[in-house]
């Protein structure tokens, strides 16, 4: 992920191996990462069971909340493209009983069709 991606708020892919290993115990002995994206310090990491949104927070980072949200309590969900002069493509969810969605915003290189695949696959 570059600086200025960082800077802007935007998010990049991430080694899904790199984020096994900095989840550890928190993931289940059944479940693998399935696509992972880090902005600026935080994680949006999809995996076969779940999606977890990691906030780490403070100035150095060492207090951290796990959001974990089964699949099955997402209720619906859109993607935005990047167009020519925006250069950012958006994810917005929609979470069982929460009227707001969580909102993701994306780099323009991002594949935003691979993020939606995925949500495809597991929320049904």
């Amino acid at each position: 992920m570059g600086i200025f991606d960082g800077l802007m708020g935007n998010a990049s892919e991430i080694d899904n191996k790199t984020i096994e290993k900095e989840l550890g115990e928190l993931l289940s002995s059944s479940e693998q990462v399935e696509h992972a994206y880090k902005l600026i310090r935080d994680l949006f990491v999809f995996t076969n069971k779940r999606l977890i949104l990691v906030d780490k927070q403070g100035v150095t980072g060492k207090k951290v909340e796990y959001h974990s949200i089964p699949y099955k309590s997402i209720t619906h969900f859109s993607v935005e493209t990047a167009g020519t002069f925006d250069l950012e493509a958006e994810l917005k969810i929609w979470v069982s009983s929460t009227s707001t969605p969580i909102e993701k915003t994306f780099n323009k290189q991002l594949n935003i069709y691979k993020v939606q695949s995925v949500l495809a696959e597991y929320v049904c």
